[in-house]
């Protein structure tokens, strides 16, 4: 049927219908939206927790090791020079250390290559007075200085024969003996050279 051919009141509820559907359509789309928020909404929940982190430290005490003594004048054959030195951990984690020396040779007479360096734990007899004893347990047997060939221990990374361990806190006692053999020849009347201690350290943990 036309339009044109309906009532006025025809006409009117069929606007009315319309009316409804658009509104019926829009409530439709509404609630579709609300539903899809309602669908989203969840509860949670979080916690968080901190973790601090900090270092320890590898630390030998050196104004202790600098109180070894070993300088000496007109040394003759069969002589000996002795000292104690204290080799203390101050830091916080437990180390490995290892000794290496280098001597000179300025004067071309090769002393280094005679005189004797020997290691031990401090005296079993009197460690009161650390040295004089000289009877501790060898840690390094007599050997001829040389250019570098006095050591125990390796300062390489990682364990080796001869390396002395120290925890936190803890210190030894070591007592160095360097020997003028009583065979040493007149070649090396008045000669010289100057020995460097050198003391290596290094963690243990995480370092096999």
């Amino acid at each position: 049927m036309d339009t044109n051919d309906r009532s006025p009141a025809d006409n009117r509820a069929s606007r009315r219908r319309r009316r409804m559907l658009m509104l019926l359509t829009a409530a439709l789309a509404s609630l579709s939206v609300g539903v899809g928020q309602l669908s989203l909404a969840i509860w949670t929940d979080q916690e968080t927790v901190p973790g601090t982190f900090s270092t320890g430290s590898i630390d030998l005490d050196g104004v202790a090791i600098d109180a070894l003594i070993l300088t000496t004048s007109a040394m003759m054959p069969g002589d000996t020079v002795t000292d104690d030195v204290l080799v203390s951990n101050i830091g916080s984690a437990q180390l490995r250390y290892a000794l290496s020396t280098s001597s000179t040779n300025a004067d071309a007479k090769a002393l280094r290559d005679v005189l004797t360096l020997t290691v031990k734990t401090i005296d079993v007899t009197t460690p009161g007075v650390p040295c004089n004893d000289f009877d501790g347990t060898t840690v390094l047997a007599a050997t001829a200085l040389g250019a570098s060939g006095a050591a125990f221990g390796n300062p390489v990374a990682g364990a080796h024969a001869g390396d002395r361990t120290l925890n936190a806190a803890a210190s030894e006692t070591l007592c160095f003996r360097v020997t003028l053999p009583s065979g040493t020849g007149n070649a090396y009347q008045s000669a010289s050279t100057t020995t460097t201690f050198t003391f290596d350290a290094e963690q243990t943990a995480s370092n096999p």
